[in-house]
């Protein structure tokens, strides 16, 4: 009876599906789920902070500079106009937040989308989109997105633009060195055997078996357009009209040696969500990595 329990256990363990033990080993992750915690309140905190602390982050509400503490109504104080920082903080979460997924989402599209087709075909076709790739590498990522800004006019959606099209030659690259890994084996090459066409074997066969590194990508790549349109913001190129993290950096900037808070306390938000994200990411890493499993 030992000896058949003692041999059915490894079975049972190798029936578990990747999924499964990827989902495993992120749960074991400390630092992972500190990550998640931390995020889910940065998005509860924006999703429903404005019906616990209304106020309009545009209204001028208080006198300019007023220090943190110093005023039951604005805990945080106000900036250089006299606009709560509070309600600043808590609408222009969700901007922010949203302007990094849409980035992601921009840079994963444009990069899996020119990494599959290189790494699949091959010979020119590969040749002739790792040239455009490197194109984009060796430009300024900063200063193109500060073009593409300045000719579409500012907004949420032509920033998250702007990010998403100088971002993704990295995606390009990593989508393209796991198909050039997968497409000579086995169960491929079987796809081809049955008459399966170009099309579906790209994107039915061979990228959901590509996805792990590109998801935990996509995560790390929300992080970065986060910083990129705080950037962004700090520059001037910031939507004026939409409250977001990054704006109240920029239009304070000038005023930081005098009054610290307005620039400090969204500034904060920015580091904490990027931190959290980057934590997000370094645990889907070490969940889809299959040395780490097999430890």
């Amino acid at each position: 009876m030992s000896d058949e329990t003692t041999l059915q256990q490894p079975t049972e363990y190798q029936a578990e599906s990747p999924a499964l033990e990827a989902w495993r080993m992120f749960r074991r992750n400390i630092p992972a789920l500190v990550g998640v915690a931390l995020l889910t309140v940065i998005v509860l905190a924006t999703l429903y902070g404005t019906f616990i602390y209304s106020g309009d982050p545009f209204e001028i509400v208080w006198a300019p500079h007023e220090p943190p503490g110093m005023t039951p109504e604005f805990p945080l104080g106000t900036d250089y106009l006299g606009r709560d920082i509070i309600a600043g903080m808590l609408t222009g979460g969700g901007p922010t937040l949203a302007v990094g997924a849409v980035a992601a989402a921009i840079t994963m599209v444009i990069g899996i989308a020119m990494g599959a087709l290189a790494g699949y075909y091959g010979g020119w076709v590969d040749n002739l989109l790792m040239r455009v790739t490197e194109f984009f590498q060796v430009l300024p990522a900063l200063l193109f997105a500060m073009v593409l800004v300045t000719l579409l006019s500012p907004s949420l959606f032509t920033i998250a633009f702007a990010i998403g099209v100088v971002s993704w030659p990295q995606t390009a690259r990593l989508t393209r060195a796991e198909f050039l890994k997968i497409k000579n084996l086995e169960y491929v090459t079987a796809a081809r055997a049955i008459g399966a066409r170009d099309k579906r074997i790209i994107w039915t066969v061979i990228l959901p078996n590509a996805l792990p590194p590109l998801i935990v990508s996509a995560t790390l790549t929300i992080g970065v357009a986060i910083l990129f349109e705080a950037g962004l913001s700090f520059l001037g190129l910031g939507d004026p009209n939409v409250m977001s993290w990054g704006l109240m950096i920029g239009a304070n900037r000038e005023y930081i040696l005098d009054a610290w808070w307005p620039v400090t306390f969204p500034g904060l938000a920015i580091f904490f969500t990027v931190f959290a994200v980057s934590l997000i990411g370094d645990g889907l890493n070490d969940a889809f990595n299959p040395k780490l499993r097999e430890r």
